[in-house]
This record gives structure tokens, sequence and C-alpha cells, in this order.
């Protein structure tokens, strides 16, 4: 495979990291709230500003331990596999739950974020 090819190719992966990331920080943070009054309304884009910038940083650590996984170990794993696609979707579905979920146990639990 090309290098230009490989390089395509985790792109569009780290797209579906960064967008498990945002997914994560949306069930976190929840529904976006109403609208504030007053002197209070500028403070509603600190939601927005949440989800972007810690869905981001969220998102890149699941695409770089992707990117880490599929190198090392995935890669020659899938060389004769007939669902390769479905088999790394799921390998970032579950790298994004062990993330979501240390990120959770270490904001909630042990509260060090």
């Amino acid at each position: 495979m090309t290098i230009f090819k490989r390089i395509l190719n985790y792109l569009i992966w780290t797209i579906v990291c960064l967008l498990a990331g945002f997914t994560h920080m949306r069930i976190v943070l929840g529904p976006k709230p109403p609208p504030s009054k007053g002197i209070m309304k500028m403070f509603d884009w600190v939601y927005a500003t949440a989800l972007i910038q810690v869905g981001a940083i969220v998102g890149g650590i699941i695409a770089v331990l992707y990117i880490l996984f599929d190198i090392f170990y995935l890669r020659k794993k899938l060389m004769q596999s007939k669902n390769k696609v479905l088999k790394r979707l799921l390998v970032i579905i579950v790298i994004a739950i062990t993330v979501g979920s240390t990120h959770y146990i270490l904001e909630k639990v042990v509260n060090v974020i």
C-alpha cells in the first residue's frame, strides 16, 4: 500500500475517531441548555466550547490509540479478512468505550480531571 493511500485511510479513521470523541462529550454534557437571560447570556458559549475542545481531545486520544493498535496488531490480523471495515469500526468503538469510561472514572470517582 502506498504512503498516500495509508495516510488517506488513517485520515478517514481519524475523522471517525473524532466523531466518537464528540459523541462521548455529547453524552457527558447532555442536551444543550436553554439560552440564558440577562447577564448570564455571556456564558452560553461554554457548552459549545467544552463540546468542541474536550471532544477533540478525547477523539484525538482515541485516534492515536487506534492508529497504534492498527499498525502493531490489527493490520497483520486483517490481511485475509472479509469484514475489515466492520472489525476496525468495532475496535474504534471498544477503544472509545475504554477511553470514555477512563475519563468518567478520573473525573467523577477519583476527581483528578
